[in-house]
């Protein structure tokens, strides 16, 4: 299921997640360009346009896909509906973020997203623990991340939003395998 030097690609029941491509743009645009997504995120900018979402798939495809991959969150019929991205901190464990688009939320679709990426970072790069967080005026992410297995640690950290242009409080979780 996994080469290391190509994209993986992620089946659960109703997603794929798979390498963001060009053809991708005009959805990440779409759904992405709602400031109420992208001010829960701590690097999308706000307005977020077609050149912002080009930037972010070359980035995307230059990456070195051992230590971080970012996902387009595919559903069946619908075609991208988010982004979903395992990143490794300069210091520090795997951490995983996510966004769904606002006609997606309260399906599942994130939390299925983010169990069958620590589903794979466990069995391919065996990974045992990964970190999240979610702004702490965003309970419904962090009920997402319950959902998918990760637990409160009692932290708090001021984690940086481009949306927002300030740093948000930001609740931090721990998943272990």
């Amino acid at each position: 299921m996994c080469v290391i030097d190509s994209s993986p690609i992620i089946e659960t029941r109703r997603i794929v997640l798979r390498a963001p491509a060009m053809d991708d743009v005009q959805s990440l645009v779409a759904l992405g360009g709602d400031s109420d997504i992208a001010r829960m995120t701590t690097r999308m900018p706000w307005p977020y346009g077609r050149t912002d979402a080009e930037d972010f798939v070359g980035r995307c495809q230059a990456q070195d896909r051992r230590r971080d991959n970012t996902f387009a969150i595919e559903l069946e019929d619908e075609g991208v509906i988010g982004v979903l991205g395992l990143f490794t901190p300069p210091s520090g464990h795997l951490e995983i973020g996510y966004w769904v688009g606002k006609p997606f939320w309260g399906r599942g679709l994130a939390t299925e997203a983010c169990q069958g990426a620590l589903d794979w970072a466990k069995r391919e790069w065996r990974k045992k623990l990964v970190v999240a967080g979610h702004f702490a005026d965003n309970p419904a992410s962090g009920q997402v991340l319950i959902k998918a297995g990760f637990l409160y640690t009692g932290v708090v950290e001021m984690k940086p939003s481009v949306a927002r242009g300030e740093p948000a409080a930001t609740r931090m979780m721990v998943w272990l395998a």
